[in-house]
């Protein structure tokens, strides 16, 4: 079973390219450290959602198009994720107080497309566009294999204001969403461009076998 939702266009309506990810009251969306990583190298444009432990609904639900990307560390491991990214996830660890006190807000995202899967076969086709390995996809879309894993296509912006701010007390816990408390700027430059990101929007479709809106 496929649901695609589509969100924010690639590029605005004059072909000018977005120089700003236009975050709102500072909405914040938590991931490892190593799949923004991934996400800065331009190695990926999808993210693996379904639901923190403690979501007020019990599922994912996209809060908002455009987030910042929160960083984090604790539930990050290298046997989860391919063997090229071994060293990547290390690095992101080393030297870093656990848990962290500070945390450094270095880009930000939109949501182009929600692609809702349940279904193994188009998740394994998307296994080489992600760092994380087959068996830990598997396990993330068999977790409340009632609800469909949120496959999220996502432009994301280097910010051109990285912050460092405090780790505040409702930043913490197994939840998706949060919202910050210091102001970030979310103007930024796209890690790819336009028609890089298109084509690797349009290999996504092909994995997982959908043609697009007509």
């Amino acid at each position: 079973m496929l649901k695609v939702k589509e969100y924010t266009p690639i590029s605005s309506s004059d072909g000018v390219m977005h120089r700003d990810a236009g975050v709102a009251d500072g909405l914040a969306l938590k991931e490892w450290a190593a799949a923004i990583r991934a996400l800065d190298a331009g190695d990926q444009i999808l993210l693996l959602r379904k639901g923190g432990i403690i979501e007020e609904t019990k599922d994912f639900r996209v809060r908002g198009t455009s987030f910042f990307l929160y960083p984090t560390y604790e539930h990050q491991k290298k046997e989860l994720v391919k063997p090229g990214w071994h060293r990547q996830l290390e690095e992101t660890l080393r030297g870093r107080e656990m848990p962290p006190t500070e945390v450094e807000i270095t880009h930000a995202a939109r949501v182009v497309e929600d692609i809702e899967l349940q279904d193994e076969a188009a998740l394994a086709n998307l296994g080489d566009l992600h760092i994380w390995t087959e068996d830990y996809a598997s396990q993330r879309l068999h977790w409340r294999p009632y609800k469909p894993l949120h496959v999220l296509a996502v432009r994301v912006y280097r910010l051109d204001e990285p912050r460092i701010l405090p780790v505040r007390e409702n930043y913490l816990g197994c939840t998706s969403w949060i919202r910050l408390e210091d102001q970030v700027s979310s103007r930024g430059v796209p890690v790819l461009g336009d028609q890089e990101f298109r084509e690797r929007l349009e290999a996504v479709h092909r994995r997982v076998g959908w043609a697009g809106t007509p």
